[in-house]
C-alpha cells in the first residue's frame, strides 16, 4: 500500500519507499513522542494516563495544527513493526490505560503487520482527524477498541481556508459513520471499547459548529460527543487574523446551547481552563515522555 501510496483521500501516489508522501512520511515509521498523558476525556485518560503515541506527518494538515512541529516535519525516531511492539509493551509495563494511536492512518500497513504479531493486552484507541477512507479503516477495525475521532469542518469552504482540502466533511462523514456505529462498553470508569466524536470550535466559526452538531444527531450513533473549547493559536496562522485568538465565552455558550438543545445525551464538555498552552504536548527533540 506504501507504493503508490492510495492510504489517504489525498491519494498522492507516492512510491513512499523512495520518497515521502502528501502526509510527509516516507514507508519508515517516524513516532515524535510516547508516553502517559492526562487530558484526553476522563473515561480515556482514566487514573494512569492514555499511553499516547504520537506519529509524525499528516495528510490533513490544518494551519491551526496543535502539534504542528510534528504534522510538518520528521520528527521523532523510526520504528520497525518489532520496535512498534516493544513500544506497545513498554507502555504496558508503565501502567498505560490503553494504547493510543494518534494520527497513524498514513502508518496503517506497518501497524497491521505489529498487530499481527502482537495484540496489546490493553484497549487500542485510534485518534484520527477523520480525513480517511473508509477502506483503510475496515482493514484496521479488528485491532481498534475504541475509536477517537474529530469532527473538524462541514463546510467546504471553511476546510479548504484551514486545510486547503474542500473535501473534509465529505470523506469525514463516511468515515465518523463508519466509526461511530460501535457501541460503549466500561469497565468501572474506563472506556474499554466504543467512540467519542470531537469537535473542536474555531473562533468565527459558530455556525459551521452547529452545523456539524446537527448532522451528527440527525445519525443517531450509539457514539459520545466531546466539544471542546480549548483552542490556543497556534501553528502557522499569520494569514488567518480570526485564529489569532481564542474563543469568547460567548461563542462557546452558543455552540454549548445548541449541543444541549438537540437532546443529545452522551457528551463531554470542557471548562474554560482547557484552553491552555499546557495541554499541548512538547516536542522538544529527544524527549519523549510527558
Amino acid at each position: 500500500m506504501e507504493t503508490e501510496c492510495r492510504l489517504c483521500p489525498v491519494a498522492c501516489g507516492a512510491d513512499r519507499t523512495k520518497t515521502t508522501g502528501a502526509c510527509g512520511a516516507s514507508d519508515k515509521v517516524r513516532i515524535a513522542k510516547f508516553g502517559l498523558h492526562p487530558y484526553e476525556e476522563p473515561c480515556i485518560s482514566c487514573k494512569n494516563g492514555s499511553g499516547t503515541v504520537f506519529f509524525s506527518g499528516c495528510s490533513l494538515r490544518c494551519v491551526f495544527c496543535q502539534n504542528h512541529e510534528i504534522s510538518r516535519a520528521a520528527v521523532g525516531e523510526t520504528y520497525d513493526e518489532k520496535g512498534l511492539i516493544g513500544l506497545f509493551r513498554t507502555l504496558e509495563e508503565m501502567g498505560a490505560e490503553n494504547i493510543n494511536l494518534v494520527t497513524a492512518s498514513h502508518y496503517v500497513p506497518a501497524l497491521l503487520r505489529a498487530f499481527a504479531q502482537y495484540r496489546p493486552k490493553i484497549p487500542v484507541v485510534y485518534n484520527t482527524h477523520s480525513y480517511e477512507r473508509v477502506e483503510v479503516l475496515q482493514a484496521l477495525d479488528k485491532y481498534i477498541d475504541v475509536y477517537l475521532p474529530d469532527l473538524k469542518y462541514f463546510s467546504p469552504k471553511v476546510s479548504l481556508r484551514y486545510t486547503g482540502k474542500d473535501n473534509y466533511f465529505e470523506y469525514a462523514s463516511r468515515a465518523i459513520s463508519f466509526m461511530a456505529r460501535r457501541e460503549a462498553e466500561f469497565d468501572g470508569e474506563k472506556m474499554v471499547r466504543g467512540c467519542i466524536v470531537r469537535h473542536l470550535i474555531l473562533p468565527l466559526n459558530v455556525r459551521d459548529s452547529i452545523a456539524l452538531i446537527d448532522w451528527f444527531a440527525q445519525q443517531n450513533f450509539p457514539a459520545y460527543f466531546s466539544l471542546m473549547r480549548q483552542y490556543t493559536p497556534c501553528g502557522d496562522i499569520e494569514k488567518f487574523p480570526e485564529l489569532q485568538r481564542r474563543i469568547t465565552a460567548r461563542e462557546y455558550e452558543t455552540v454549548l446551547s445548541h449541543l444541549l438543545e438537540t437532546g443529545l445525551e452522551r457528551v463531554f464538555v470542557q471548562e474554560r481552563g482547557a484552553a491552555d498552552e499546557k495541554f499541548i504536548p512538547d516536542f522538544t527533540e529527544g524527549k519523549k515522555l510527558f
